[in-house]
């Protein structure tokens, strides 16, 4: 299913997210590379700040913008060499990449100064989860297949300094063992299917059941009571972080 990008940017959220992106983007750079550019609404709005703007995703961007360079690319084997570029901003996509670690050492690899990393923060990948209607198997909500807190990032790039730390949003989403196999057993009926990727296990596209069954609407609804529940006593934390690390003191 197609993202509806013009809705989706116009959220409070989102508009909080890259508001934080550029708040905390070095100053005085030439170059930067985005990772994930996927409609080019971030690589736009890098143009007006940084001379040279290359955008990379998988498959080569169909966009054109001044000062922008559209390329396609693997995050895991970025075909840049060493300090190719002043900052790399790589955000809303490490979730996404089952070899996180080698994507992490090509990130370190490629900027002179600064890395911007944006990911969820301690996201619940239980909740939301989808259920394939072709090889039967869970997945997890938006793709998002790994998930990160301070620690967890510090350790996936241990050569670079981190030079500050932000959280963006409010939540206090999550849910349970018992709820996530109640959810499970119902066949995920409220999963994330709106999203556009596949599942991670046959590659097929997501497709919301056609319809709940009676023992799947009395599974699925103690799951969501009880996670209404939990949430209840649950602290809020933020919805991203965002860290700024760097190659330099300066």
């Amino acid at each position: 299913m197609a993202i509806d990008f013009e809705r989706y940017r116009a959220s409070e959220s989102e508009k909080a997210r890259i508001g934080d992106l550029f708040r905390i983007m070095p100053q005085g750079r030439t170059s930067v590379l985005e990772i994930g550019a996927r409609d080019g609404y971030i690589s736009r709005l890098l143009a007006e700040r940084f001379p040279e703007v290359t955008a990379l995703d998988l498959e080569e961007p169909t966009f054109t913008y001044p000062r922008v360079t559209t390329v396609a690319g693997d995050a895991t084997k970025l075909q840049f060499a060493d300090n190719s570029f002043d900052c790399v901003l790589c955000s809303e996509v490490l979730e996404h990449i089952p070899a996180v670690e080698q994507s992490a050492r090509e990130l370190a690899r490629v900027p002179r100064h600064e890395l911007i990393v944006g990911v969820p923060y301690r996201q619940d990948t239980r909740l939301g989860r989808t259920q394939c209607q072709k090889c039967g198997k869970t997945n997890p909500p938006w793709g998002h297949v790994n998930t990160f807190d301070e620690q967890r990032l510090a350790q996936l790039f241990p050569g670079l300094t981190i030079k500050s730390t932000t959280f963006v949003g409010s939540t206090k989403e999550g849910t349970n063992a018992l709820s996530a196999m109640l959810m499970d057993m119902a066949g995920n009926p409220w999963g994330t299917y709106e999203q556009e990727e596949p599942c991670v296990q046959c590659g097929a596209m997501l497709v919301a059941p056609e319809r709940r069954s009676f023992l799947s609407k009395v599974y699925s609804g103690v799951a969501a009571r009880l996670n209404k529940l939990q949430m209840a006593f649950t602290k809020p934390r933020g919805n991203w972080i965002h860290v700024v690390f760097s190659k330099d003191s300066k």
